[in-house]
């Protein structure tokens, strides 16, 4: 088993709009895509695609803001009241492979494969286990999607 490409990096916000203006105008970010919730994870969610070089796309940057006091990013935020790096998230072919996988190194997968912000299945590996980073497992999306 081996992880894929680097899909994109979350970063949590206290404001999409402000973040999604620095990326624009600072940053140099070449598409913005529109901001959408995903209540099933207490989140606002905004896809911000960087510059690449040589007409290829950059790495996306998922910009995460809470949508209220419950959300799992609240409490991050609370410690980082200016936002910051919360997750990098990888690719793999197969989301139950890949949980098999990491399982049997003795890594804590966090909770059961669900659907993340792609419309594809993820899971997240506790920091603790990957060098202090907490890592997205994200499948492949499909028919071209980012």
């Amino acid at each position: 088993m081996k992880l894929g490409r680097l899909n994109h990096i979350g970063i949590a916000t206290p404001s999409l709009e402000a973040s999604l203006a620095y990326y624009r105008d600072i940053m140099g970010a070449t598409l913005t895509h529109e901001p959408f919730d995903l209540p099933a994870q207490g989140v606002k969610v905004c896809f911000v695609d960087t510059p690449g070089e040589g007409g290829t796309a950059g790495t996306q940057i998922e910009l995460i803001e809470p949508l209220g006091e419950n959300s799992p990013i609240h409490g991050f935020i609370a410690k980082n009241p200016a936002g910051g790096q919360h997750h990098m998230c990888y690719e793999v072919p197969d989301i139950m492979e890949a949980k098999a996988w990491f399982e049997g190194l003795g890594k804590k997968v966090l909770g059961e494969p669900r659907i993340g912000a792609h419309g594809t299945p993820i899971f997240f590996v506790h920091p603790k286990d990957m060098n202090g980073v907490l890592t997205e497992i994200m499948e492949t999306p499909k028919d071209g999607a980012h």
